[in-house]
């Protein structure tokens, strides 16, 4: 006697609907960090900002006692928050990525004009922020 094999249905669901248990997130988390660039655009875009007013004459070098430090703050604590909660990094990569971008808002001149800052930027993935594609 042949017993015909048998049928599985199978129902494919998006993996995008719905919420995702706490090991998914933990996953795609890590995924997401691995791929695309390193730091969100979002940070790349509040170093462009910060490293721009270095180019403001008023920041002369009597202030920058104020400025340096007001720069590295005003680029590392919103870094790491973004870093955290919209790139979904570890602790110690968004601590890691938050200082790299507070020290370089801080260095007293503007780097953005430079082929290092232009290079920085670039591996910040800026251009994800402005509209182009990311070539893969």
């Amino acid at each position: 006697m042949d017993v015909p094999p048998k049928t599985i249905e199978v129902e494919v669901v998006d993996t995008d609907a719905g919420p995702r248990s706490g090991h998914e997130a933990s996953t795609e988390a890590s995924a997401g960090s691995v791929g695309g660039p390193p730091v969100h655009p979002l940070s790349a875009l509040l170093l462009l900002v910060f490293d721009n007013l270095w180019t403001v004459p008023e920041f002369i070098v009597l202030n920058w006692a104020v400025t340096i430090p007001l720069s590295f703050i005003s680029v590392f604590v919103p870094t790491f928050v973004i870093q955290k909660t919209l790139k979904k990094d570890t602790f110690g990569r968004a601590l890691a990525y938050s200082l790299l971008l507070g020290v370089l808002a801080a260095v007293p001149t503007s780097l953005t004009g430079t082929p290092v800052g232009l290079a920085i930027l670039a591996w910040t993935g800026i251009s994800r922020l402005l509209g182009r594609p990311l070539k893969t």
